[in-house]
């Protein structure tokens, strides 16, 4: 590769790390337009809202036939540690529903999926560093869904900048610090460089579906992978339409015609009350994504081995938990975004029970509670009162943000949600399965002092305890 005026660090020390040629190009294209002085940014007058979608409930039902599946390969983005909700292991090995972790639900749905229809269908995981061992050590326990070693492909991680001299920072009280995630649109060079899309396309697999590992709602889908190799489209992203609680999360637009992906961080101040509009920019991207992988090898071979991504600079301290600490600059990129690299990609909106991640101790009190069912096939689904509507579910950060504060507060059960609309709970108060909440339900507890909430059932009321 040639080299890059001011890279040379860069490389040399991600080069001393084991990092590859594919991990090193990407980080070169979003070190590049960092010292280019191009920040990124989206402005409202560059892009266009996107008014109408095809939605999965139009289109052909039980077009894909099992054939289809020994041409796909299901991935999970599996590279989080949870350590919002207090977790120091992988999120995908949290409890979820009668004891069983996000893996559990996931593998069970693979290898349904492969006895029912006689398919080899392939699985990966996108691990970390982090999340490897404990991940692999846990998937022992499904044989079947073959040997472990073959199971996973890492993620890289990327040099923080330093914000004042465009070097790699050093922190000697922590090296570790110096380095940090490169987002999910590390996806694209980490399956290129750990061999895994030549392997893939050598074995005739033909359809990806890539979803993070903390959305049981994002299983594989027949009619949508029937539609997507129908479609002859090169990536396909599912969104879901915009609720108020939305407001913060990426929506897709569009601009020189074609569809683009917009975070927050790419958003000029001045723009945000435009973000924010979901009643303008309708639809959020649920990060459940459909690609042809000969056309993103295709797209890799084009551009040189990397795709090129729109950059999101993200300004930090190189320890987050000390201010004082120099400034930095962090580059990532969002795996959604390649939807803009291809002149005819696609979005489909989809219900918004494919959309079900556990970012916090509310999702999982909803996901644990009965709003939640099991079925056959090992997905989870809402139960038939909630009527296609998860119910909205707010805990109060102070005392139910990590899992042992959670775990503590519902020893006793999880409450009853199937015909709840809204759960606001404010102060320390311990549930249990003999609470029902039907409507909109507030409850309160303005003693430091943990209460129990008594057994009953509260519909469309405040409650304090």
């Amino acid at each position: 590769m040639p080299a890059t005026p001011g890279f040379t660090e860069f490389e040399n020390k991600m080069r001393r790390a084991g990092m590859g040629d594919a991990p090193i190009r990407a980080f070169r294209h979003s070190f590049e337009t960092l010292a280019a002085g191009k920040t990124g940014l989206l402005p409202e007058n560059s892009i266009q809202p996107v008014t109408s979608l095809p939605r999965s409930e139009e289109i052909p039902k039980n077009i894909a036939s099992g054939a289809l599946l020994s041409q796909a390969v299901i991935i999970k983005l599996n590279g989080g540690l949870g350590t919002g909700m207090g977790l120091e292991k992988a999120k995908s090995l949290l409890p979820i529903k009668d004891g069983l972790t996000f893996l559990d639900f996931i593998a069970r749905q693979i290898l349904y999926l492969r006895e029912q229809h006689k398919s080899p269908l392939r699985f990966l995981l996108m691990n970390s560093f982090s999340t490897s061992k404990d991940t692999l050590d846990f998937l022992k326990k499904y044989p079947a869904l073959g040997e472990t070693a073959n199971l996973e492909f890492m993620q890289s991680a990327v040099p923080k900048v330093d914000a004042k001299t465009l070097q790699p920072v050093t922190w000697p009280k922590n090296p570790e610090l110096e380095w940090c995630p490169p987002g999910h649109g590390d996806l694209y060079p980490s399956l290129l460089g750990s061999g895994w899309l030549d392997r893939l396309l050598a074995e005739g697999v033909k359809y990806m579906f890539v979803s993070n590992s903390d959305n049981l709602g994002a299983f594989l889908d027949l009619d949508l992978l029937g539609y997507f190799a129908a479609s002859e489209k090169p990536f396909l992203m599912e969104v879901c339409e915009r609720a108020p609680a939305d407001n913060k999360g990426g929506h897709i637009a569009q601009g020189n015609g074609r569809l683009l992906l917009r975070e927050t961080a790419q958003t000029p101040k001045e723009d945000e009350k435009f973000f924010q509009d979901i009643n303008r920019h309708r639809f959020f991207n649920t990060n459940n994504l459909w690609m042809r992988l000969d056309r993103i090898k295709a797209l890799l071979d084009a551009s040189g081995g990397f795709i090129p991504l729109p950059v999101i600079q993200n300004s930090k301290t190189v320890d987050p938990r000390d201010k004082t600490s120099p400034k930095v600059v962090q580059l990532e990129t969002a795996m959604g975004a390649a939807i803009e690299c291809f002149p005819d990609s696609g979005a489909i909106i989809v219900p918004r029970s494919r959309f079900a991640p556990v970012k916090t101790t509310a999702d999982l009190l909803a996901l644990r509670s009965d709003a939640y069912q099991i079925t056959e096939d090992w997905r989870m689904v809402l139960a038939p009162e909630c009527n296609g509507v998860p119910p909205i579910v707010s805990l109060d950060a102070d005392h139910y943000k990590l899992m042992d504060q959670f775990d503590d507060k519902t020893k006793d059960g999880v409450p009853s949600l199937s015909r709840c609309r809204e759960l606001k709970v404010s102060g320390p108060v311990a549930f249990s399965a003999k609470n029902v909440f039907v409507g909109k339900v507030a409850v309160t507890n303005k003693d430091v002092a943990t209460k129990p909430l008594p057994a009953g059932e509260y519909k469309d009321r405040v409650a304090e305890v």
